[in-house]
């Protein structure tokens, strides 16, 4: 008897240390992971999702294989429905820019931000204000005073359509400058690219955009940037740019990359992705990418994030109610 209870103390405490290294160790990803994109190849969520890949999968912070995989269409409810029919894995993450909360706003698809499990910000892309060299206007300062005398004077071009993050970073420019952006003449076009010609065919007089996409016509001299929605000027090809608010107009919008999992991850696949978030922006890998991206570290975990999506819901509906271009409920 007193062998048989000495064997099951012995047991229960190797149970005990069993289960504790195995708490310690927690969860991790079995089989491949998925960054699952909102948009079809090329685009900045699917270069964010495939940067990603490349950072984690090289400097070993994930060791599971990493698989993009692209679910265009519906305003993002395709992406996120298949998201979340993965309920409840870590498996499975999305990429996320503002139209994860100003789609389901303005009516653009039904995928609401409340449906998914924040997970991470990780940098921002600001926007700038291009004209084409040559033109009549030479500053931020010259595009505000005309816009002030008649809002409708000048054509903004924006990508990919109203509402998008360019369309929302012009509005609060002129909002904050004292003009009503519900006047502006706003010339939608599906792509940057259809933008950039229009800007330099002439047929607009402003595009509104993330750097990267107006790049080569920039150090080609073919446009100028007037100002950029970043708190401090970047670095590199842009650090010539005034900031808005260096020009008096204090507006800060960020064109912000994210990452969201499933509806029902657990607290235990949270803090993974946190851990492994955390070391990857702190890497110089990490930081170089994101300066080749003319972009801006802001990495938030899981409860920040959490925090930002519904602080940026709030702001961003204000916007678009101004606007004219939020949904009635």
């Amino acid at each position: 008897m007193k062998r048989m209870l000495l064997r099951m103390a012995f047991m229960a405490l190797a149970g005990s240390l069993f289960g504790t290294a195995a708490q310690a160790e927690g969860w991790t990803p079995s089989g491949s992971v998925e960054l699952v994109v909102a948009a079809g190849p090329g685009g900045g969520n699917d270069r964010t999702a495939r940067l990603l890949a490349k950072v984690l999968t090289e400097g070993g912070y994930v060791k599971a294989p990493i698989v993009v995989i692209n679910k265009p269409g519906a305003g993002g409810v395709i992406a996120q429905n298949y998201l979340n029919s993965h309920r409840g894995s870590g498996n499975y993450l999305m990429i996320t820019n503002p139209a994860l909360i100003t789609n389901p706003l303005s009516g653009i698809g039904t995928a609401k931000y409340t449906e998914v499990t924040p997970v991470a910000q990780l940098f921002n892309e600001y926007v700038v204000l291009f004209t084409k060299t040559g033109s009549a206007i030479k500053s931020g300062a010259d595009a505000l005073a005309a816009l002030k005398r008649d809002p409708g004077s000048l054509t903004l071009a924006v990508a990919p359509g109203l509402g998008a993050g360019p369309h929302i970073a012009a509005a609060m420019v002129a909002q904050a400058a004292g003009v009503d952006p519900a006047k502006l003449r706003v010339v939608p076009y599906a792509t940057a690219g259809e933008a950039i010609t229009a800007l330099l065919g002439g047929h607009v007089d402003l595009m509104a955009s993330t750097p990267l996409n107006v790049l080569p016509q920039l150090t080609a001299g073919a446009v100028q940037a007037l100002g950029i929605t970043s708190p401090t000027r970047l670095r590199g090809p842009l650090a010539s740019v005034p900031t808005w608010k260096e020009q008096g107009t204090d507006v800060v919008f960020g064109n912000w990359r994210g990452v969201v999992g499933p509806s029902g991850m657990t607290p235990e696949q949270r803090t993974y992705w946190n851990q492994v978030f955390a070391k990857m922006v702190a890497a110089p890998a990490w930081q170089k990418e994101i300066d080749d991206e003319l972009a801006q570290d802001d990495y938030r975990d899981a409860a920040a994030s959490k925090a930002f999506l519904d602080q940026e819901n709030a702001r961003l509906a204000a916007i678009l109610k101004q606007l004219g271009l939020a949904k009635s409920q």
